[in-house]
């Protein structure tokens, strides 16, 4: 399933402002792609990366940590940085949680968290490092609903190492505990029907970050992955302008 076109790292050249987009834990690109190809369209360039450990099997994910997964994002957003005029970030889920943390380490004209969980509804993920050894994989629920289809874009591992909630865990408290240190603009995007993520995350976000510019999109129907259901087209216009407002604060 990971060598549909979809579900390749994608890379568009548009104008001169740059935009990273970043899929989540368990995911691959195609998460992120139809998001892509509209900002594109909107005279953006754009480029999705692959996280170490995603895009093979899930044994793969036991090979890596956070570490990698925020070794691969700075990679990628150093060179865009040099390479654009412009340069922002956008993450859904673990990505957006990895977008705010680009934020806070380096210049970047704008940041897009997309469902990104500084609180969850996983009530283990504290234990996950302890549950490993007895519990080493966990499922993401019924496998009739996680059956990749090329024509939803929803491409991703069924089930994932107990381990790599740690990662997530740790990637999440990094992110929470320098949310001060965000300076630039930052839309926040969340669905009311998230069974992921809890509510109070986009908050805790908005009022956590230092930045003067900041914008909130509630989204009513769609799930966790939300970027490839039918509100995705709200999704990009509102990315659209407020990417192009940041420049002007540039």
């Amino acid at each position: 399933m990971f060598s549909l076109p979809q579900a390749q790292p994608f890379e568009m050249e548009g104008g001169e402002h740059g935009v990273l987009l970043i899929h989540g834990f368990t995911g691959s690109p195609s998460h992120m792609r139809l998001i892509g190809e509209g900002l594109h369209r909107a005279g953006f360039s754009v480029k999705g990366i692959l996280l170490p450990g995603h895009g093979t099997k899930p044994e793969d994910m036991k090979k890596v940590s956070w570490q990698d997964w925020l070794l691969a994002v700075r990679l990628a957003a150093k060179e865009m940085r040099k390479k654009y005029k412009y340069f922002s970030v956008a993450g859904l889920s673990m990505g957006g949680v990895l977008s705010l943390i680009l934020a806070q380490e380096m210049d970047v004209n704008a940041c897009v968290p997309i469902a990104a969980p500084i609180r969850i509804f996983t009530p283990f993920r504290r234990l996950a490092l302890l549950m490993s050894p007895f519990v080493p994989m966990i499922g993401w629920g019924p496998e009739k609903e996680e059956e990749p289809d090329p024509a939803t874009y929803h491409i991703g591992y069924r089930r994932y190492p107990t381990k790599s909630v740690h990662d997530l865990s740790v990637l999440m408290d990094k992110a929470e505990k320098d949310l001060s240190l965000i300076h630039c603009p930052v839309l926040s995007i969340q669905s009311r029907q998230d069974k992921t993520v809890k509510p109070e995350s986009p908050k805790m976000i908005l009022e956590g970050i230092s930045s003067r510019e900041k914008g909130m999109l509630w989204l009513e129907t769609s799930p966790h992955v939300c970027t490839i259901y039918d509100e995705k087209d709200k999704i990009i216009e509102a990315m659209s302008g407020f990417l192009r407002k940041a420049e002007e604060t540039e």
